[in-house]
């Protein structure tokens, strides 16, 4: 009874810290593009749309992230607890960073730990998810680097687009478009926190997802800023027109996935399609960005961090085999004492170039 406690008020966490990451991303064009000016007005409207989302069509991805990875039967109290608190806590470094982080990879990345650990999985289905994480990020650059190019024209043939006859219209147009993004976002992300326990039989489909969505919207309203504030601000300004492309472009595909039940990272869908209508805009100095060169790192750290740690969790708590996570400590400060020593070396070059000589 301690660890089903102790699963559900871990999952209730992770799904506020889903909420301050994916979620709040999800209205962040709407935001950024000044359609809603104010960012408290922001995470209200965003947190309705991700209730309402996850309430109404989230329970496709839950029945794949609860069954469709390992083994239903393998989802024990003792390995939920441990794929919950392996993705918390990734989440919830990110979140402090204030990085817009996957919560679809990392839930799926804690979930095939556990899967590695128990040598059960169901490879094909996670190869099938693991490549929309590359193709879906994808297409979205791909669309709004097409839109960008032509919405700079649009501009710059109808300059009166952007006048302030049309920027009412402008206005809500974006408002709608990033509601409905943040619904996908609802659709897609309240499995992450409840399909463990779904999974483990500890709660219900239906009650899982409003308790989860509710959850999530608390979230985006108390958590939610600081991601916001770095999607909204810190890529490229956006123009209404932008905003509007880039939420509808990541709507669709994200609504699109998550009817046939396939966990996608929405926040990757939108921070690519903002980079891909900053690309149009400023072509390849767009990628001189600090903040997108930490994003990218942390896409790909993320999902191996959670597994990692699920997988060590699992070893330690359930197999009680200390070895192997002594062998996984020992790999984790080798790979940190080289990227250390790598900076250390570049350092060393860069002083010596500069200032000639050697020691």
């Amino acid at each position: 009874m301690t660890y089903t406690i102790a699963a559900c008020i871990i999952a209730l966490f992770f799904a506020m810290n889903i909420g301050a990451s994916g979620a709040a991303a999800s209205i962040s064009i709407a935001y950024g593009s000044g359609a809603i000016a104010k960012r408290r007005n922001a995470l209200i409207i965003c947190a309705i749309a991700i209730f309402l989302g996850a309430f109404i069509g989230g329970s496709e991805v839950v029945k794949t992230i609860g069954s469709g990875i390992v083994p239903q039967s393998m989802l024990t109290v003792k390995v939920v607890l441990i794929i919950l608190i392996s993705a918390t806590s990734s989440l919830f470094i990110a979140n402090l960073l204030g990085i817009p982080l996957s919560t679809s990879e990392i839930t799926v990345g804690s979930v095939i730990g556990v899967g590695i650990a128990l040598q059960s999985l169901y490879v094909q289905k996670i190869l099938v998810i693991v490549s929309f994480w590359v193709i879906v990020p994808i297409i979205g650059f791909t669309l709004a680097l097409i839109l960008g190019k032509v919405i700079q024209r649009i501009e710059l043939k109808y300059p009166q687009v952007n006048s302030s006859k049309y920027k009412p219209i402008l206005t809500i147009f974006v408002i709608v478009i990033g509601f409905f993004e943040a619904f996908s976002a609802g659709m897609n992300n309240v499995a992450n926190a409840v399909g463990p326990l779904v999974g483990a039989g500890i709660v219900s489909i239906q009650h899982g997802i409003l308790i989860g969505g509710f959850f999530i919207a608390i979230g985006v309203l108390f958590l939610g800023g600081k991601v916001l504030q770095t999607n909204a601000k810190k890529i490229t300004s956006i123009s209404l027109l932008e905003g509007g492309a880039i939420s509808g472009t990541g709507a669709i595909l994200v609504m699109i996935a998550s009817v046939f039940g396939l966990p996608v990272p929405l926040t990757q869908v939108t921070s690519s399609a903002i980079i891909g209508i900053g690309m149009a805009k400023d072509g390849m100095d767009i990628w001189k960005k600090q903040v997108i060169v930490k994003i990218l790192k942390v896409w790909v750290v993320s999902p191996i961090f959670s597994m990692v740690i699920s997988f060590g969790l699992f070893k330690m708590f359930i197999d009680g085999d200390l070895y192997t996570l002594i062998i996984l400590l020992g790999v984790c400060a080798a790979t940190l004492g080289t990227i250390s020593l790598i900076k250390t070396i570049r350092e060393d070059q860069r002083q010596y170039q500069e200032n000639g000589g050697g020691i």
